[in-house]
């Protein structure tokens, strides 16, 4: 006998159990199948944004997961970035992403991964609709008009050399490092209504549903070191405070040297280019350290393994009632931090639209636009942030020298510093031409943008206080909002009406249109479950029943 769910989720790393957290505060009946019964204790996804820890916020587990960090409280999460070798002359401290902390409810901060998902599991205690079967993995997915039915075994944990590693979803390539096995006749069988793919890059449900990824392929392999120096911090006191350390060297055609602390004062990670026949045997890494370090110290090596440097992205995230989320749906390397909150942003977005379809007040054309909004930005992130960057970097170093001209090359390295400050205001993933927003004609879904307190739809809602003092964050419902900002009642009661006719949540928060508020620029602004506007404006849309049924997929 089948066992029958609302949402089946497979994969139990940090999106897939953030999907989990996400369906089971909305009351979804879903069940997580995880293949491993606890989180790898290896640093990867470290750079969570203000973004990302919105959603804790909302989760109500934002204070849990800055108490799970391994840094001392208020450490600076920023970077230097420096030519050639870390003691070299020529290096800057870039802003990051606190230039744009305003914009968001919450600020940004560092951890790894494995303590972030350990925040999430906890989360999932106190949620009564989730059931979580960690130590088993998805083997064959099946639907039909009527639902979604699933195969799993449970599995056996294989012996590996150090563990087995995902960074951004590429495996590391260690011939000694195998797949957890399934245990021989161990099979349970799952149905659902959707089913949300979160299981990696390699995704089992991506494969069987037979989506395709493209993107751009270095052809390169990387280094990834873990190890313990002390040396290695006192060194860098030379620095600000911080926590990650690029050395751009000539040689590397703009593929980075990168230290990144796990905690402060001895634990380190390391990314760098290898020859492509390197394994863990053949390669002098405390030789490659001392070189992008920039002279030679102790390393207590307790990791190393390789990944291939590439963007992937699928080619679509939904094929009829299966979704595909984080790094199934797009994979790319470490440079940026756009991984892991990507892929929570993914399954935020999916969420609520789950939800509201399941609830019967979510058309079908909702679910169409998770794959609308969420792909176009993932692959300008993959192509114009990152590869772009691989790019530029490269022909900086090809044509900028302090040996052959060194004024030319510090005008140069000064406007390299200033692109780096300029790409963190312009990331500002946003959905104006989405089917499901009341967008100006002609927007289109993309991960460039701009960051201002004008509610535009398609965008994220920036932050306002109340003139109560209290924060907007507070007051925003789990479904639709509508800010009425010294608004006419019977506009408000326009909408509202709408909502209710259309059986959709519904919240209204009334207010003055000062104190900051006025920023907004409209006196009415309709925000959905995710936190970004679908509509605003000074007055009733003439028909408030069409707004609804389009921002809710009702048409």
């Amino acid at each position: 006998m089948a066992e029958r769910h609302q949402v089946i989720i497979a994969g139990g790393g940090p999106v897939g159990v953030g999907m989990a957290v996400e369906l089971g505060l909305r009351g979804i009946d879903c069940v997580v199948v995880g293949r491993h019964e606890e989180p790898h204790h290896l640093p990867k996804g470290q750079n969570l944004t203000q973004r990302t820890l919105e959603h804790f916020y909302f989760w109500g587990i934002v204070d849990q997961l800055r108490n799970a960090r391994l840094m001392p409280m208020g450490y600076p999460i920023g970077g230097v970035t420096a030519y050639g070798n870390m003691m070299s002359e020529h290096w800057y401290a870039p802003k990051g992403r606190e230039a744009v902390r305003n914009f968001y409810f919450e600020a940004n901060d560092r951890l790894p991964q494995y303590q972030t998902e350990a925040v999430l599991r906890e989360r999932l205690k106190d949620l009564p609709s989730v059931t979580t079967l960690f130590g088993w993995t998805v083997e064959t997915v099946e639907q039909d008009a009527n639902g979604v039915t699933v195969t799993i075994g449970e599995t056996e944990e294989a012996s590996r050399k150090g563990g087995q590693y995902e960074w951004a979803g590429f495996v590391e390539a260690d011939e000694d490092t195998t797949r957890p096995g399934t245990v021989a006749g161990t099979k349970r069988v799952l149905e659902a209504d959707y089913v949300v793919a979160c299981d990696g890059a390699r995704s089992t449900v991506r494969q069987q549903i037979g989506i395709d990824r493209g993107g751009s392929d270095f052809d390169q392999k990387m280094l990834l070191a873990v190890f313990r120096s002390k040396e290695l911090h006192e060194a860098f006191e030379r620095f600000p405070n911080g926590t990650t350390y690029r050395a751009l060297h000539p040689d590397l055609k703009g593929y980075w040297m990168f230290f990144g602390r796990v905690d402060v004062g001895e634990t380190w990670f390391f990314h760098a280019p290898v020859p492509l026949d390197t394994t863990a045997e053949n390669y002098d890494f405390q030789g490659l350290l001392n070189r992008a370090a920039g002279f030679e110290f102790k390393a207590d090596f307790d990791h190393v393994g390789f990944w291939d440097l590439r963007v992937a992205v699928a080619d679509k995230y939904r094929v009829n009632r299966v979704f595909i989320a984080g790094d199934a749906a797009h994979s790319h390397p470490p440079y940026g931090g756009f991984g892991l909150n990507n892929g929570l942003e993914d399954i935020v977005n999916l969420g609520w639209k789950l939800a509201a379809n399941l609830e019967g007040w979510g058309g079908d054309a909702l679910l169409d636009s998770y794959s609308e909004e969420r792909r176009p930005v993932f692959w300008e992130t993959g192509e114009d942030f990152i590869a772009r960057g691989i790019d530029r970097d490269a022909e900086f170093l090809a044509r900028y020298s302090p040996d052959k001209d060194l004024e030319e090359f510090k005008t140069a390295w000064k406007e390299l510093e200033e692109v780096g400050g300029r790409r963190t205001m312009t990331y500002e993933p946003n959905y104006p031409g989405s089917s499901v927003v009341m967008g100006p004609d002609g927007a289109v879904c993309s991960a460039h943008g701009s960051h201002t307190y004008e509610a535009r739809p398609g965008h994220h809602l920036p932050p306002q206080e109340l003139s109560s003092g209290r924060k907007m964050a507070a007051e925003l419902g789990m479904g639709f909002t509508l800010l009425a900002f010294g608004a006419d009642d019977a506009a408000v009661q326009s909408i509202e009406s709408a909502a209710q006719l259309l059986k959709v949540p519904f919240k209204v928060i009334r207010d003055t249109q000062d104190g900051g508020r006025e920023k907004y620029d409209a006196k009415l602004v309709l925000v959905r479950p995710d936190q970004y506007v679908v509509w605003s404006g000074d007055s009733a849309p003439d028909d408030a029943t069409s707004v609804l049924k389009k921002v809710t997929g009702q048409v």
